[in-house]
C-alpha cells in the first residue's frame, strides 16, 4: 500500500510538473489574446481578465525562449488587434498593424522573462507555500514589470491595455487608491498565477485548492477604498458640443467654438464655480485672436466664472496642444501645455529617422508638424479658489503627471478634457479612455470632469462612480457640486514606488534564481 501511495504521488508530482503540450500552448495562448478584451469596455465582463491573463500564463510553461517569444508574441498581437480597432476608423490598417506589432514585441519579450520564471522557480517552489504564494507573486512581478516597461518605453510608451483598466467597473477599482495602477496590476496577474497552480497541483487535495482560492479572492475584493475627507465642494459646469475636431475633418474657422457657444447655452440659469470646454474647443491660437477671446470673455462674465478651455498656442517656433484659463474681465490667465502627447500623432520622434517610412506609406500628411512639449508647465491650475489638475486627453494615461499634480501642486479635482473625434461614433477608444478617467480618480480620491468635443463626456465622483454622463455625438451639458479634497492616497504616494519595486523585484528574483539554478547543475552528484 505504502509503494502505490508513493507511486500514485511521484506520478502526480510529475503531471503537476509536465508543461501543456506545444499545440494546447498555442491553442491556450490564442484564447488569451481573444478572450482579454472582452474584459475591458466597450464590453466591460471584467471577472475574464483572471482567466485570459491564466492562459497567457500557462501557455509559457515549460517552453524554450523561441517558443515563448511566440506564444506571448501571439497572444499580445490579437489582443491589441481587437483592443484597438478603432484607430483603424480614419487612419486603415497600417497604424493598427504598427502599433500592435509594437506593443506584441514587448509581449513576447515578457513571455521570455515569464517563460524562464517557470524554469528556474518551479523546480524550487514545490511546497505549500512556494506552489501557491512564491510562484504567483513571482509571475505577477514579472508580468507587471513587463506592462510597467511597455508603457513607459520609449518615448513615453504606449500604457493601454494595461490589465488594471479592464476593472473600471469592477469591486477592485478602488484598489488602485491604496497600490495605484501597477499594484493593481500586480495583483491581478497574481491571482491569475494562483489559478494556474490551483489547477495544476493535483497533489494538493481539491477542498485545500478551493479555501485556498477563495481566500485569496475575498481577500481581493474585500480590500476598501482609501478614506478620503472632503475639504470642502465646487460647482462645476461641463460642456460637450458635438463638434467634428478630428483631424480629417472638413472643418470652417470658428465653426468648433460657435459649436461649444451654443451648446453652453444649456447651462442658462446655473449658478457655477468653474465651466470647463474640452480639447481644442476654442481651436487655433486662441489667446492672439481678439475675437476668439473676446467671445470666451463674454461666457466667463455670463456665469461670473473662469472658463477652462483648450486650444492650439505657439512661441516662437513651438506649438502647443494647450488648456488656458479665462478669468471674467481678464482674458487668459494662466496655461498648461500638453505634458504627454501622443507619438506618432501629435509628434513624429525621431522625425530623421521615420519621415521617408510615413512618406513611402503616405502617413507623412497625418503629422506635417510636431506639438512642442514644455516639461516647466504645470499641470494644474489656481483657479475658483482652488487648484485644479490638468490632464489632456493622453494624460490621463500617464502615472507620473497624476502624481505630479497632486504631490507636487496639491490638486484638488481634476478636469480632463479631450478630443474623441478622430475615432468615429460608437467607438471604444472613448469608452476605454473614460474607463482609465474613472481608475485615476478612484487612485487619487479626487473627483474628476471627463469632457470632449463629441463623448463620452462625464462627471466621476472620488472613489472613481459616474455622477453625470453625455451620450456621444450630442450636444449637451453637465453641472454638479464635487467635493474637493486634499487627502494623499497611498497609491498616489507610493505608487512610483511599488512600480520600481516590482520592476527591480522581479529582474532581481529571476537573477536569483538563474544563479541559484546555475549553481546547482554545476555540483556534482552524490
Amino acid at each position: 500500500m505504502t509503494a502505490t501511495r508513493a507511486a500514485t504521488a511521484a506520478a502526480r508530482r510529475s503531471r503537476s510538473r509536465a508543461p501543456l503540450p506545444l499545440a494546447y500552448a498555442w491553442a491556450a495562448a490564442i484564447a488569451a489574446g481573444a478572450i482579454m478584451p472582452f474584459a475591458f469596455q466597450p464590453f466591460g465582463w471584467w471577472p475574464l481578465i483572471v482567466p485570459a491573463v491564466g492562459l497567457a500564463i500557462v501557455s509559457l510553461r515549460g517552453r524554450s525562449l523561441g517558443a515563448a517569444f511566440g506564444l506571448g508574441f501571439t497572444t499580445g498581437a490579437i489582443f491589441f488587434l481587437l483592443h484597438i480597432q478603432w484607430i483603424t476608423v480614419y487612419l486603415g490598417l497600417v497604424p493598427l498593424v504598427a502599433l500592435t506589432a509594437w506593443m506584441a514585441a514587448w509581449w513576447g519579450l515578457g513571455g521570455m522573462a515569464l517563460a524562464l520564471a517557470w524554469r528556474w522557480g518551479d523546480p524550487r517552489m514545490q511546497g505549500p507555500l512556494g506552489a501557491f504564494a512564491g510562484m504567483p507573486l513571482l509571475l505577477g512581478a514579472v508580468w507587471t514589470a513587463r506592462e510597467s516597461l511597455s508603457s513607459s518605453v520609449p518615448w513615453g510608451g504606449f500604457a493601454w491595455g494595461r490589465l488594471a483598466h479592464s476593472q473600471a467597473a469592477s469591486p477592485l477599482a478602488d484598489t488602485t487608491s491604496w497600490v495605484g495602477f501597477s499594484g493593481l496590476t500586480f495583483l491581478l496577474a497574481a491571482v491569475s498565477a494562483l489559478l494556474v497552480q490551483l489547477v495544476l497541483h493535483h497533489r494538493t487535495i481539491l477542498r485545500r485548492r478551493l479555501t485556498i482560492g477563495a481566500a485569496a479572492l475575498i481577500l481581493l475584493v474585500a480590500i476598501p477604498g482609501f478614506p478620503v475627507e472632503a475639504t470642502g465642494s465646487i460647482r462645476v459646469g461641463a460642456v460637450q458640443g458635438d463638434s467634428e475636431a478630428g483631424l480629417l475633418a472638413p472643418r470652417v474657422p470658428g465653426q468648433i467654438l460657435e459649436q461649444h457657444l451654443e451648446a453652453t447655452r444649456g447651462l442658462e440659469g446655473e449658478e457655477l464655480d468653474l465651466l470647463v470646454w474640452p480639447e481644442n474647443a476654442a481651436e487655433w491660437y486662441a489667446d492672439e485672436t481678439p475675437a476668439t477671446m473676446a467671445a470666451l470673455d463674454r461666457v466667463a462674465e455670463r456665469f461670473d466664472a473662469p472658463l477652462v478651455t483648450g486650444t492650439i498656442t505657439r512661441d516662437g517656433d513651438d506649438t502647443y496642444n494647450a488648456l488656458i484659463q479665462v478669468e471674467p474681465g481678464r482674458g487668459a490667465v494662466a496655461e498648461y501645455r500638453k505634458r504627454h502627447p501622443v507619438p506618432f500623432a501629435e509628434y513624429l520622434p525621431a522625425r530623421g529617422f521615420f519621415e521617408p517610412i510615413l512618406e513611402a506609406l503616405g502617413f507623412l500628411q497625418y503629422i506635417p508638424r510636431d506639438y512642442s512639449i514644455d516639461p516647466s508647465s504645470a499641470n494644474a491650475f489656481e483657479v475658483a479658489g482652488t487648484t485644479a489638475g490638468l490632464a489632456i486627453c493622453f494624460d490621463i494615461v500617464d502615472d507620473h503627471l497624476a502624481r505630479e499634480m497632486v504631490l507636487e501642486h496639491g490638486a484638488e479635482i481634476i478636469l480632463a478634457p479631450t478630443n474623441n473625434a478622430d475615432f468615429g461614433e460608437g467607438s471604444a477608444e472613448n469608452v476605454q479612455q473614460l474607463a482609465i478617467a474613472q481608475l485615476r480618480a478612484a487612485e487619487a480620491g479626487r473627483a474628476l470632469v471627463n469632457i470632449s468635443t463629441v463623448g463620452t463626456s462625464a462627471i466621476i465622483g472620488p472613489d472613481g462612480a459616474e455622477i453625470d454622463r453625455l451620450p456621444q455625438y450630442e450636444p449637451g451639458t453637465m453641472a454638479e457640486e464635487l467635493p474637493l479634497s486634499t487627502t494623499v492616497t497611498p497609491g498616489i504616494r507610493l505608487g512610483a514606488w511599488i512600480d520600481l519595486a516590482l520592476i527591480i523585484g522581479a529582474a532581481l528574483a529571476l537573477a536569483g534564481l538563474g544563479v541559484a539554478n546555475r549553481t546547482a547543475a554545476r555540483r556534482p552528484h552524490a
